[in-house]
């Protein structure tokens, strides 16, 4: 990848994390990128229809052009057309947040929800992002899919974040990871307590394709008072069905045909 394009990349995501804007001597800053380049940068996005400039205080923002990119991609894969029905059912027999993510290269993306909770406590993150393979439910499902040297080099290569940035639970080395991992290989899908987030749970399984492959992870996710060890037990057949419903039914998504083949 070119510096210019690899730079370009970083100013955009680091955009996407502020949607409030921020200034050229911030974005300069904090990815060390020489002042002059980044203004260099962002002149160029802003002439791609990527980046705005606000007339008021100078603060550049990110434009929805890259969200319209996103879901233009997500339309045309099928994608959610394909999933959004049995999130709906599993987020109406769960009463939790059940969320989609799929197998991108060496990234876990979630690209679609359904809200089970109606009223109480909703657990609700943001979307669009990659999983934290290490701290996840979803990555733990993911990670037990493949070889255990082949997950612990992807958690080495994606590394374990910082501890004050997780739950208290949250694994601080790879062989702590690697007996999340083991578990739900064991188990056939995931569970974590407190590993993400202080007070929250969730449980995933991976949606695989015809090659045994994984092609995206389904999961569910909530506050601890609720989806607690016992419920995400009882939870755990239902889970693996809607996985199993997903991966059958990805042969009507064109991206997941072809990943599934």
């Amino acid at each position: 990848m070119s510096g210019m394009l690899e730079r370009g990349l970083k100013v955009l995501e680091y955009l996407a994390a502020r949607p409030q804007g921020c200034a050229l001597s911030a974005v300069s800053g904090d990815l060390g990128i020489p002042l002059s380049t980044s203004h260099r940068l962002l002149t160029e996005l802003i002439q791609y229809g990527y980046v705005r400039q606000d007339a008021h205080d100078g603060q550049y923002v990110l434009t929805i052009k890259l969200v319209s990119v996103g879901l233009s991609f997500l339309s045309s894969s099928g994608i959610v057309d394909v999933a959004q029905p049995l999130l709906d059912d599993l987020a109406a027999i769960s009463g939790e947040l059940v969320r989609l993510a799929v197998v991108d290269g060496d990234d876990l993306t979630f690209v679609a929800k359904a809200q089970g909770a109606t009223r109480g406590l909703r657990y609700d993150p943001d979307m669009g992002l990659s999983v934290a393979l290490s701290c996840s439910a979803a990555g733990h499902a993911w990670l037990s899919t493949m070889k255990d040297d082949d997950a612990m080099a992807l958690v080495a290569k994606k590394g374990l974040g910082k501890p004050q940035d997780y739950g208290p639970r949250a694994p601080t080395s790879i062989k702590a990871v690697m007996a999340y991992v083991k578990a739900a290989r064991q188990r056939g899908f995931s569970m974590i307590e407190e590993v993400f987030a202080p007070a929250m749970t969730a449980m995933a399984a991976p949606v695989l394709g015809a090659d045994g492959r994984a092609l995206g992870v389904i999961t569910i996710a909530g506050p601890q008072v609720r989806l607690h060890a016992k419920r995400m037990e009882e939870l755990g057949p239902t889970l693996l069905r809607s996985a199993e419903q997903i991966a059958r039914a990805s042969g009507a998504s064109p991206l997941f045909k072809k990943r599934g083949a």
